[in-house]
C-alpha cells in the first residue's frame, strides 16, 4: 500500500474519532432520558471529553514521546476502545462520565498523533495536503457522523451508535498495526516551554480568540438538538436533516475562510465572521419566525463559525513561526477548553434560566472576541499578516 492510501486511513480513523465527541450533541436528550438525568446535566458529558482532551493529551505524549508512531497511534485506539466498552457497560451517569474521560484522551493521542504520522507519509511539499485531508475526516464527523447518530438513536437505542463506533475501531486497529510503519516521533517540547509561549501578549490575544470563538459555538451546539425542538418543533426526522445541514454548512465555511483570508486579509475575516455569528444568534434569540428562516440563521451562523479556523491557523504560524508546531498544538487545547467551559456554561443556563438564553450567551462571547479583535488590532496590530 503506498503513502497516500495510508493518509486516507489516517482520515478515516479523525473520522472515527470525530464521530465518538460530536455524536453525543445529536442524542443528548436521549441519554439523558436513559439515565433520568436533566439535558444539562447530560451536556456535562462534552465537557468532560474536551477537559481529558485538553488537559490528558499533552501530558500522555511527553510520557510516550519514546514510541514510534504506530505504538503511539494502537495506545491511542485501545484506550478509546476501553473508554468505548465503558461507555457500553455504564450502569449509571457517574460511569459514563468516566468513560468519556478515557474517550477523550484516546481521541487526543489519535488526533496529535494521526496529524504528526500523515505529514511524515506524505512526499515533500505534500505535507500540508495530508494533514488537510486528516482535517477533513474530523470535519466530515460533522456533516455525517452526528446526523447518523441522530437517526440510529430515534430507530434503535443511543448506545447502538457505540458498538458501530467500537467495531470500527477495532479494524482500525488491526488496520494501523498492519499498515503503518513504525516511524520515530519527533522530541516532545516540554509543557513549561509551551506554556512560556503565554506570557507574549500577541500569542495571549490569539489564544483567548480561540478560548471564546469555541466556548460561543460549545454553548450553542452541545445543547442544539433541545434548542432546535424548542424554536422549531422539529421532528425526528427534521432534526437529523438540521443537523446535516449544519455539517455542509461547517465544511462550506472551512472553505470559504481560507479564500476570503486571501481575498480580504485576516482582520476583515475575522471580524466579519464573528459579527455575522453574533447577528444570527441574536436574531434567532429574539425572532421566532418561520422554520425556513431560522434554518438560514443557523446556516449562516456555522459558515461563519466554521471560517475560523483555517485564518486563526494562518495568523498563529504567521505570530510565530520558529515555533508553529507548538502555537497548533496549544490551539488545539485551547479549542477543547472552549468547547469544555461552553458545555458547562450552557449546561448552568439551561438548569438555571432558560435553554433559550444559550443563544444569547454565545452571541455575547463571540461578540466580546470581535472587541478583542479590533482593540488589539488597533493598539498593535497583532493580527495583521504579513504578505
Amino acid at each position: 500500500m503506498n503513502n497516500n492510501w495510508k493518509i486516507y486511513m489516517l482520515s478515516i480513523i479523525s473520522f472515527l474519532v470525530g464521530t465518538t465527541q460530536f455524536v453525543i450533541v445529536g442524542m443528548l436528550d436521549k441519554i439523558a432520558a436513559s439515565f433520568s438525568v436533566t439535558v444539562s446535566t447530560a451536556g456535562q458529558l462534552s465537557t468532560v471529553f474536551s477537559l481529558a482532551y485538553a488537559i490528558g493529551t499533552p501530558i500522555v505524549m511527553i510520557m510516550t514521546a519514546r514510541m514510534d508512531r504506530r505504538k503511539q497511534l494502537l495506545l491511542g485506539l485501545a484506550t478509546l476502545l476501553l473508554g468505548i466498552v465503558s461507555t457500553l457497560a455504564s450502569p449509571s451517569f457517574a460511569f459514563l462520565i468516566v468513560s468519556r474521560i478515557i474517550i477523550g484522551v484516546g481521541a487526543g493521542v489519535i488526533t496529535v498523533t494521526a496529524y504528526a504520522t500523515a505529514a511524515q507519509l506524505a512526499s515533500s511539499g505534500r505535507q500540508a495536503a495530508a494533514v488537510s485531508n486528516v482535517t477533513l475526516g474530523f470535519s466530515a464527523a460533522l456533516v455525517f457522523g452526528v446526523p447518523i447518530g441522530r437517526v440510529i438513536a430515534a430507530a434503535h437505542d443511543w448506545s447502538t451508535i457505540f458498538w458501530g463506533i467500537g467495531i470500527l475501531n477495532l479494524l482500525s486497529i488491526f488496520a494501523v498495526a498492519r499498515i503503518i510503519p513504525a516511524i520515530e516521533g519527533a522530541a516532545p517540547v516540554p509543557i513549561q516551554k509551551q506554556l512560556a509561549l503565554l506570557k507574549k501578549p500577541k500569542i495571549a490575544v490569539a489564544f483567548s480568540l480561540t478560548l471564546l470563538m469555541f466556548f460561543s459555538y460549545s454553548v450553542v451546539y452541545t445543547y442544539i438538538t433541545p434548542y432546535l425542538h424548542t424554536i422549531m418543533s422539529t421532528s425526528e426526522q427534521q432534526t437529523s436533516i438540521v443537523l446535516f445541514a449544519l455539517g455542509i454548512a461547517s465544511l462550506i465555511g472551512s472553505k470559504l475562510g481560507g479564500i476570503l483570508a486571501d481575498s480580504v486579509g485576516v482582520m476583515a475575516t475575522l471580524v466579519g465572521g464573528m459579527i455575522v455569528q453574533a447577528i444570527s444568534l441574536t436574531l434567532i434569540s429574539t425572532i421566532l419566525g418561520s422554520t425556513a428562516f431560522t434554518m438560514l440563521l443557523f446556516m449562516l451562523w456555522a459558515i461563519a463559525a466554521f471560517t475560523f479556523m483555517p485564518v486563526q491557523t494562518l495568523h498563529l504560524i504567521t505570530i510565530a513561526p520558529e515555533a508553529s508546531g507548538i502555537m497548533l498544538s496549544l490551539n488545539g487545547s485551547f479549542v477543547q477548553f472552549g468547547f469544555a467551559a461552553g458545555a458547562g456554561v450552557g449546561g448552568l443556563i439551561m438548569g438555571g434560566v432558560s435553554i433559550m438564553a444559550i443563544g444569547w450567551a454565545g452571541a455575547l462571547s463571540i461578540s466580546l472576541a470581535a472587541i478583542v479583535v479590533m482593540i488589539s488590532a488597533r493598539c498593535s496590530s497583532p493580527l495583521e499578516v504579513q504578505d
